[in-house]
């Protein structure tokens, strides 16, 4: 009867065991499973920015040029995305050579440890990523700027600038080791990797493109307005929307970390709103629209690299100082350099802001110099890294295509002369004969 009994029992914890091992298992599929559905989710958020990018540029400029945005905006992720998964994603996030640059990888072949599954989502992931790096340049250079010329950046910064950078800061997230990640620099989600290099690449373009006709008289900046500040809130509002893909995504992991990131976003992005507005009423009398929208932006700018770290509080002042950045970022930037849209200024400036506030009001280590200083290394590496080599790209195009359309050209809009089509045709005055 002992045996009997020790038998039994021995089976019945052989049974629990087996059980709890199978628990487990289980439990360890499904996290495996709802990481590839969330990374998945996020990455179409993000990917959906394009169409907030698209409105917000459309309604801050002349109606004459919708067309010419929406088809540069629809490139940026078309042509772009393919560049991306034949070369930048190598250099991205391929094994690092010296913590430099990727030397494999391109194509999605030779994808070390990962699975096939998780290549193809990671790719996914990190690919609209480098569409959002180019878009941002696209508002910068709006209204005057050679279709054909602008292409042709677009497929070189998702192939090489942008990617270049990446893989410093970034490469560890797949194959790759960059040199200043392993300074530990503070960029989760991409204040400065994908912001600040989109805006340093914009203030290149702006530079090289020049002004529009008309913006300065007497070396004094003048107001082109655009044609439909309601274009530009929808746009704000998708951005929004399509922020919480681009910050809680960056988790990859389908968890409970991404409650604190998702509650910073939205309230950095309220912070940003509030502080734009309240300045603009302040310096002008009344409160600005399109200040508060680009208040908005830089409140997500601004929050993007510290979004796992910062606590909310720190998030809201980090989203309200940005709010206030941008509006005499904007005013200062205007004097000498036509952007049309404030892309620089929302992504460039406030990107490198974000960085900074990532490292000063990192949660249990606040105001630490040696942190602080990797983050300003980060940010100093990453202009003089991207204005550079945008500037003698956008230099070497201009000697091989025109860069800008003439001046005639322009002021009839890019619509008709780059696409033979007008946006509102039935809005244009008819001639009786």
């Amino acid at each position: 009867m002992k045996f009997l009994k020790k038998l039994i029992l021995t089976v019945l914890a052989l049974l629990a065991a087996h059980s709890v091992q199978a628990q487990d298992l289980t439990a360890d599929i499904v996290q495996d499973n709802l990481n590839y559905v969330w990374t998945i989710i996020a990455a179409c958020l993000v990917f959906f920015m394009q169409a907030g990018f698209a409105l917000v540029e459309t309604g801050f400029t002349r109606a004459k040029n919708a067309i010419n945005i929406i088809m540069k905006n629809v490139m940026d992720v078309g042509a772009g995305s393919l560049a991306f998964f034949l070369v930048g994603f190598g250099i991205m996030f391929g094994t690092s050579a010296g913590g430099w640059i990727g030397t494999d990888g391109f194509l999605l072949m030779e994808i070390g440890d990962y699975s096939v599954e998780w290549s193809y989502t990671f790719f996914f992931f990190q690919a609209v990523f480098a569409a959002t790096a180019a878009t941002i340049v696209s508002g910068a250079v709006a209204e005057r700027t050679a279709f054909n010329a602008y292409l042709i950046f677009s497929i070189l910064i998702t192939a090489f600038i942008y990617p270049v950078f990446g893989s410093w800061a970034w490469g560890s997230l797949f194959n790759g080791s960059g040199w200043l990640e392993g300074l530990g620099f503070i960029d989760f989600a991409g204040s400065t990797v994908v912001h600040s290099v989109g805006g340093w690449a914009a203030l290149a373009g702006a530079i090289v493109v020049g002004p529009r006709v008309g913006k300065y008289i007497d070396g004094k900046p003048q107001v082109i307005k655009g044609h439909s500040l309601p274009l530009a809130a929808l746009g704000v509002f998708i951005l929004w929307l399509g922020w919480f893909g681009f910050n809680a995504g960056s988790t990859t992991t389908g968890d409970t970390s991404i409650a604190l990131i998702a509650l910073n976003t939205f309230l950095a992005a309220g912070a940003g709103a509030t502080a734009a507005m309240v300045i603009s009423w302040i310096s002008g009398g009344k409160p600005d629209g399109a200040v508060t929208l680009n208040g908005v932006l830089a409140g997500l700018v601004g929050i993007t690299a510290g979004c796992a770290n910062l606590t909310p509080g720190f998030a809201i002042l980090a989203g309200g100082i940005s709010g206030i950045i941008v509006h005499y970022s904007m005013i200062l930037l205007d004097k000498k350099v036509d952007d049309a849209v404030g892309a620089v200024s929302v992504h460039g400036v406030c990107g490198a802001w974000g960085t900074l506030a990532a490292g000063l009001f990192n949660t249990g280590d606040m105001f630490n110099m040696s942190i602080i200083g990797v983050q300003l290394i980060g940010i100093a590496a990453a202009f003089l890294w991207t204005f550079p080599v945008s500037y003698l790209v956008f230099k070497g195009i201009d000697m091989v295509l025109p860069l800008r359309v003439n001046g005639h050209l322009e002021e009839m809009g890019l619509d008709l002369h780059e696409h033979d089509a007008e946006a509102y045709p039935e809005f244009e005055p008819k001639v009786i004969a």
